[in-house]
């Protein structure tokens, strides 16, 4: 088992840290004032290729595989969080399935401009009733002729109202239910019957759009069925499995930030005549920090090395999207507690990184989710 990144990427990883520390963290305020990210800042990351990360090279895109995406969205997960949610969510969750399971007319058809962030991916499994329970799908899918009529509604969708291109998942007969009857449709954001309902407001992640979508007789094409009809829940779960790795890499970029701007104020801020960074209530925390942050990027990275060499990773992945994101909500606790109030001051970007880091236990997965995901593994791997 060898960590070592390669020389090219390597070059890549410093490209993105300039491009996060010089095109994006600039904004970041701005981001967060006007819940919008800037035009220019979009048309600039489609400039350097960030859409096309996950996409293969023969469609357009750079191609990485999940220890290059880690190393990447490691480095994106130090800036605004909405920004990286934007970017993540297309060559994730977003991407994915296409990638994996899309037919090659469907890859040449729609991976060269998600590619260049012409049109942007987004993930619709959850509805109201079908959150952690997502067996209990509502939306449905019904064959007439050469398309399918898809009703229902999906909510809490990220990129719901910028996306041109949804991985839907629906029920295609209900009496199979998630044993085979689910599955999953490729929806542009233009075919009849698709709207975009409410866009909600959030505690945190501003400038990273969440809304409701909606399907009234939404005609889809028959070549737009992703992969064999009734393999949807199947779909939805490896796409799941596979996020969950980048976003353990997302958080750990974003702890390591954490970690330096709080080591910094220790340095800078004096009380009873001394930096505070010489107290040993101090240096225990960041101790914590740097500690728990290296144990989440050594699992990360671990588990993109077994992804890369097509392990299974049910167990693993599931690890990684537990622990990353705790960790990641325990270093932001210690870091609004260094900065003391001026942590819990918006001009500080702690306090940004504070309520960003709450959604990370929820989305894409419960942790309670997760954990019954990993004892689930152990006793099949018991054989209880």
């Amino acid at each position: 088992m060898d960590f070592t990144i390669p020389e090219e990427l390597k070059q890549m990883q410093a490209m993105v840290r300039d491009f996060v520390e010089n095109e994006v963290e600039p904004f970041a305020q701005q981001i967060e004032d006007e819940d919008k990210i800037p035009e220019h800042l979009v048309a600039k990351t489609k400039e350097v290729g960030l859409f096309g990360m996950s996409i293969p090279e023969e469609y357009g895109g750079i191609g990485l595989n999940m220890l290059g995406r880690c190393v990447v969205l490691e480095e994106m997960g130090r800036t605004h969080t909405g920004w990286v949610s934007l970017v993540g969510a297309h060559t994730g969750i977003g991407s994915t399935g296409i990638i994996e399971m899309g037919s090659e007319e469907t890859k040449k058809k729609y991976l060269p401009l998600m590619a260049r962030g012409e049109k942007i991916g987004a993930f619709a499994l959850t509805e109201p009733n079908a959150g952690s329970d997502a067996t209990n799908l509502k939306t449905t899918a019904v064959k007439k002729g050469d398309k399918w009529i898809l009703n229902g509604m999906k909510h809490f969708i990220t990129n719901g109202p910028v996306a041109d291109l949804f991985t839907v998942i629906a029920v295609t007969d209900k009496e199979k239910g998630a044993r085979g009857g689910f599955s999953a449709f490729l929806v542009e954001k233009d075919f009849p019957g698709f709207s975009v309902g409410t866009i909600e407001k959030k505690m945190g992640l501003r400038g990273s759009y969440t809304s409701e979508i909606i399907f009234e007789d939404c005609e889809v094409p028959a070549e737009n069925l992703l992969g064999q009809e009734g393999r949807g829940y199947a779909t939805a779960l490896k796409i799941l499995s596979k996020g969950r790795c980048t976003l353990g890499a997302r958080s750990v970029g974003a702890c390591n930030k954490l970690i330096e701007m709080s080591t910094r104020y220790a340095q800078q801020r004096v009380q009873f005549g001394q930096p505070i960074a010489s107290f040993q209530a101090i240096q225990w925390m960041l101790a914590e920090m740097a500690t728990e942050t290296a144990a989440a990027r050594a699992l990360t990275y671990q588990v993109a090395w077994m992804v890369d060499s097509g392990m299974p990773v049910i167990k693993e992945s599931a690890m990684v999207k537990m622990f990353a994101s705790e960790v990641f909500n325990r270093v932001v606790d210690k870091a609004v507690q260094i900065h003391g109030g001026m942590g819990y001051m918006k001009e500080y970007p702690v306090e940004r990184f504070y309520r960003d880091a709450r959604i990370t236990r929820i989305y894409e997965g419960t942790n309670e989710i997760q954990r019954m995901i990993i004892a689930g593994q152990l006793l099949k791997e018991m054989g209880a």
